[in-house]
C-alpha cells in the first residue's frame, strides 16, 4: 500500500519557522524557500508544503544549557550528540542550539521543532535537555504524529537540577516576598535545606 503524504498550507509553515504570512509569501516569490521544501500550487492560487512519510522526516540535534556562561559547553554537547547520533545510524538534518532554563516551556526554539510536521526524530544528550518536568507528556504528544525522541544518556544532570531548584525557589520567593530579596530569600533556604546555613 502506497503511504500517501500529508499537506500544510504554506502559511501555516511560515509560522513555524517564525514568519508572518506576507514574509512567507515573499520567500517563496523569490525563490528563497529551503531547497528540500516540496510546495504544491492549487489551480486557486494557494500554496501547500507537501509533508513527507513517517519513514522520511527529519532528524534534528536539540542542545540546551541553561546559562550564557555555558556556551563551549554548549557546543561540545552538539559535538557529543551529533557523533552519537550519526554512529546509531542516523544523519542530523539540523542542529538547534538553545540556551534557557529547563522549566522554561516557553522556548521558541524547541516550540519550534515540536510543532514541525517535517521533524520526525529528535535527538538530545538526555531527559532534561528537553525539558525538566513533563517529558513523558511531550514524548506522547509527539509519538501521536509520529515523531519520536532518541536519548543518547538517561542519566540526570546534578548542576542543572541545582539551577532549576533555585528557579523554583526564587520564583517562589518572588510571589511572597517580592522580586527585590527573592534571589537572597531563595539562596538561603537552599543553604537551610543542605545544612549550610544558620
Amino acid at each position: 500500500m502506497d503511504v500517501i503524504s500529508k499537506r500544510i498550507s504554506l502559511t501555516a509553515w511560515g509560522r513555524l519557522y517564525g514568519f508572518d504570512k506576507a514574509t512567507t509569501a515573499r520567500l517563496h516569490k523569490q525563490g528563497r524557500l529551503p531547497p528540500e521544501l516540496q510546495v504544491e500550487t492549487l489551480p486557486t492560487g494557494r500554496h501547500f508544503v507537501i509533508v513527507p512519510p513517517d519513514n522520511m522526516g527529519r532528524c534534528v540535534v536539540y542542545a540546551r544549557v541553561s546559562s550564557a556562561d555555558q556556551r563551549d559547553d554548549l557546543d561540545r554537547q552538539v559535538g557529543r550528540v551529533v557523533e552519537w547520533a550519526t554512529g546509531q545510524g542516523h544523519r542530523p538534518d539540523e542542529v538547534v542550539k538553545e540556551i534557557g532554563s529547563g522549566l522554561n516551556g516557553n522556548r521558541s526554539r524547541l516550540r519550534r521543532l515540536v510543532a514541525d510536521p517535517l521533524v520526525k526524530t529528535i535527538v538530545v544528550e538526555h531527559r532534561d535537555r528537553l525539558c525538566r518536568f513533563g517529558f513523558e507528556y511531550l514524548e506522547a504528544s509527539l509519538m501521536g504524529r509520529g515523531a519520536r525522541i532518541l536519548v543518547m544518556d538517561d542519566a540526570e544532570l546534578e548542576d542543572d537540577l541545582v539551577r532549576d531548584v533555585t528557579e523554583v525557589m526564587t520564583s517562589l520567593c518572588a510571589r511572597l516576598y517580592g522580586r527585590r530579596s527573592a534571589r537572597r530569600r531563595a539562596e538561603r533556604a537552599l543553604a537551610a535545606a543542605a545544612g549550610d546555613g544558620p
